[in-house]
Parts: C-alpha cells; sequence; structure tokens
C-alpha cells in the first residue's frame, strides 16, 4: 500500500519490483506467491485502504488464500531490501509447500526481532520519573522510514492504568481510604474514542495532589504517601492538526494530612448520656402534651360541651 507522493515508498518501488521478479525467476510458474500493489490516492484503492486502516506509507501486509474477512493481515516490519524481503517471502512459500509449520510471526533473519506479525495498535507503557513542575506527556506517530495519512489516523485509546508516586503495598492500599485510594487512579480502565475519518487529537489535563495518610498508632505503621488525582479530556478535531494524544498534569504545591484518631471512652460515655438524656427530654414533653390535652376533653366531657 502506497501513496505517489511518499518519499518512502518511491525508494521501495524498485526494490518490490526486483524482489518479486527475482523471486517468480526462482519459482517459475508457482503462482501461490503473489506481490501487489495499491494506490491509496486512487479512486479505487483508496477504500481498500480504508477496510484495512492503512495510514503509514508504505504498509506491507500478508493475504492469505485461507484468510476470512476477520483475519488480521500481518504487517511486514524488516529491512526493505531485495535480499530481506525476498528471504522473508521465501518463509511463506516454505510454509504453503508445509515444509514448515504455519505462522503469523516471521523472523527470516533469527535475531529475535519478528520481521512480521499481526495485530492494530499498541500498548504503552513504562516509568517516567518527572519533576514536580508542571509538564506534558505527548504520545504521536512518528518513524525515519514512513509518511503518515493524518486523516486517517485514528488515536483512539483506552488508560488501563496512570498513577503519580511510588507503587503501593498491599498494606498501603489497605491504609488508605476509600475516596483516596480511589483518585490514586482516577482515569484507570477509561477508553476514549475518535470519530472515523476525522483528525482527532485528544486531550487530558490533570491535577495532581500529595496525600500523607497516617493510620492509627496501634497499627505500629508508618504514614503512607500517595498521589491522587483529578482529570478531564477534550477532542479537538482540526484539519491539518496531528492526531496526537497529551497528556498535561499539574503536580500542585499542596499537601492533604489525612490522621484518624480513636475516641476516648469517656467521650462516647457522653455522647450516649446525651442521646440518652435527650430522648427521655422529648418523651417527656410529648406525654405531658398528651396529658394536658386528655385532661381538656375529660372537662369538657363533664361540662357537656363536647359535640
Amino acid at each position: 500500500f502506497f501513496a505517489p507522493w511518499c518519499h518512502w515508498c518511491q525508494r521501495l518501488a524498485p526494490v518490490w519490483e526486483k524482489t518479486a521478479a527475482a523471486l517468480a525467476e526462482k519459482n517459475p510458474g508457482d503462482g501461490r506467491l503473489v506481490f501487489a500493489k495499491v494506490d491509496c490516492t486512487s479512486a479505487e484503492g483508496l477504500p481498500l485502504c480504508n477496510k484495512y486502516f492503512v495510514d503509514a506509507f508504505p504498509t506491507i501486509l500478508v493475504f492469505r488464500k485461507d484468510d476470512t474477512g476477520e483475519s488480521q493481515h500481518e504487517s511486514y516490519h524488516g529491512e526493505r531490501s531485495v535480499p530481506a524481503i525476498t528471504a522473508w517471502a521465501e518463509h511463506f512459500l516454505a510454509q504453503a509447500k508445509r515444509h514448515i509449520a504455519k505462522t503469523n510471526v516471521v523472523d527470516s533473519d533469527m535475531d529475535g526481532v519478528p520481521d512480521s506479525h499481526n495485530g492494530v495498535g499498541c500498548m504503552v507503557s513504562g516509568l517516567v520519573h518527572v519533576q514536580r513542575a508542571p509538564g506534558m506527556l505527548k504520545i504521536q506517530a512518528a518513524s525515519d522510514s514512513h509518511e503518515f495519512h493524518w486523516e486517517t489516523m485514528d488515536v483512539s485509546h483506552v488508560i488501563n492504568h496512570l498513577s503519580f508516586g511510588p507503587f503501593l503495598s498491599e498494606k498501603a492500599w489497605a491504609v488508605l481510604p476509600p475516596h483516596i485510594a480511589a483518585a490514586v487512579g482516577a482515569m484507570d480502565d477509561r477508553s476514549f474514542t475518535s470519530d472515523q475519518h476525522v483528525p482527532t487529537t485528544h486531550e487530558h489535563y490533570i491535577k495532581v495532589v500529595r496525600h500523607e495518610v497516617s493510620p492509627p498508632s496501634s497499627w505500629k505503621s508508618k504514614a503512607v504517601v500517595s498521589y491522587g488525582y483529578v482529570g478531564h479530556s477534550n477532542n479537538i478535531q482540526k484539519a491539518g492538526e496531528v492526531p496526537t494524544v497529551r497528556v498535561n498534569y499539574d503536580i500542585l504545591p499542596v499537601v492533604v494530612q489525612v490522621t484518624e484518631k480513636r475516641q476516648a471512652l469517656y467521650h462516647f460515655v457522653t455522647q450516649l448520656c446525651a442521646i440518652v438524656g435527650g430522648v427521655f427530654t422529648v418523651a417527656g414533653i410529648v406525654a405531658a402534651i398528651m396529658d394536658k390535652g386528655v385532661n381538656l376533653m375529660t372537662k369538657k366531657a363533664e361540662l357537656g360541651k363536647l359535640g
């Protein structure tokens, strides 16, 4: 899959032609391996490129005879040279001839890095050390060997986990109050979707606050330090805007200290006595009102004034 304006596609074109010719000469009459090319800027090729989510040029995909409509087509990520692509393609002939087991992951040069594999999307994970100052994490497609079609690039994503500060042990989690524990990963398991064929940038804004939670003295445990945050997100759709995911964070110079203190027994007894006394007082008032009412009705009955 290529675009005529793409510099890397122009460099790959003669390599692609020579590789196809070399394999045809090496395997005359064998129609099990076919090299094809699709112009993603043409009226005929554009629907096909959209169907297979091609937004980087050049993209080399493998289509097998027994693929179904739901199959994921593995893509080539190896060296773009005639020997490298030839060695990679010969693996598919060997699979077709049942000389080797069928696999969607091919490592023709045996360097431990697959030359082709299937799957769409990527997973970003890691640990970043940052200063206690406002900053931004920026996730954007970049390559030294591809050109991108930004209009079809989709940066929809799921935030499986995002937190600040040290990792917490199970004991530390048990110390944190529920509302503080929930704030540690406030954006966990949230998904953000882009509109189809509309370049969309996802901007996340996060305010981070440090919490110091001191457990009861009977626990004989140190204070637990955690970083909770609140966040909100916006979508930016603008012509010419490169689809990006930006996480803007601001670590506030504020510390929230949470201390749990148990009441002494005499406080409990005092409160209990106050409650019991209050109940008796209210009950006495109600009884007095009712008694007065009954007496009034009785007197009226004696004077024959009822009814």
